[in-house]
């Protein structure tokens, strides 16, 4: 699974994520983090929202819905699985 995370420095909502998403070992994850200030588009597009989830697969890019602060790891793996499905069916 290829999970992109858009994220900005300093921003604990999205350390958290990144932490949560890094103790699943039930599924393969390869987490890529991008740092919005380093792309104008980016900032534009998430500066509000942060942190993004999404998911790519098959070349195409889908957000995944925003988890609350307060999910806990298994909880977190649990939506990314019926995610994963949900996208492959």
């Amino acid at each position: 699974m290829h999970l992109i995370l858009y994220s900005k420095i300093g921003c604990h909502l999205c350390e958290g994520l990144k932490e949560k998403i890094e103790q699943i070992t039930d599924i393969d994850i390869q987490l890529e983090i991008r740092e919005i200030t380093t792309n104008p588009n980016w900032f534009e597009r998430y500066q509000y929202e942060i942190p993004v989830l999404c998911l790519q697969a098959g070349g195409i890019e889908r957000s995944i819905p925003r988890f609350s602060p307060r999910a806990s790891v298994p909880q977190v793996q649990q939506i990314l699985q019926q995610y994963s499905k949900s996208v492959d069916s």
